[in-house]
C-alpha cells in the first residue's frame, strides 16, 4: 500500500507541470464564465437632458431693439386705456412684458421710456 501511494504521489509531482501548460495554452475564458469579467465589453449611452431657463429681459433706456424683438411685441393704439401719454411723432408705444410699455423709435428701435402698468 506504502508503494502505492508512494507511485501516485510521485505521478502528480510529474505530470502537474503537463496540466498547468495545457491550461495556460488553453482558450480564454467565456463570458458565461463567473469568476472572471476582466475582459468584459460593455457599450454604455448616456442621455443628456438639458435645461433651459428663461431670463425676463430688464428693459434699459436708450438700448436698441433689434427687428425681430420688436415684431414680437404688441403695438398699443389705445395708449389712453392705459394711461400712458400720446407718442411724439417718430415714436410708438409696445406693450414689452404684461405690464410693462416702452416708448421705441420707429425707425431706430431705441428706448425712449419705459413705464411699469398699473
Amino acid at each position: 500500500m506504502k508503494k502505492l501511494a508512494a507511485v501516485l504521489l510521485s505521478a502528480t509531482f510529474i505530470f502537474s507541470p503537463v496540466a498547468f501548460s495545457s491550461v495556460a495554452n488553453a482558450a480564454p475564458p467565456s463570458h458565461n464564465d463567473r469568476w472572471d469579467h476582466r475582459d468584459d465589453r460593455r457599450v454604455v449611452t448616456k442621455k443628456v437632458v438639458r435645461e433651459r431657463t428663461v431670463v425676463k429681459k430688464r428693459w434699459s433706456r436708450g438700448h436698441r431693439l433689434s427687428p425681430a424683438e420688436r415684431r414680437h411685441m404688441a403695438e398699443v393704439r389705445d395708449y389712453r386705456r392705459y394711461r400712458l401719454n400720446a407718442p411724439p411723432r417718430g415714436y410708438r408705444w409696445v406693450r414689452a412684458d404684461n405690464n410693462e410699455f416702452l416708448l421705441i423709435g420707429i425707425t431706430s428701435g431705441l428706448i425712449s421710456s419705459i413705464i411699469a402698468g398699473r
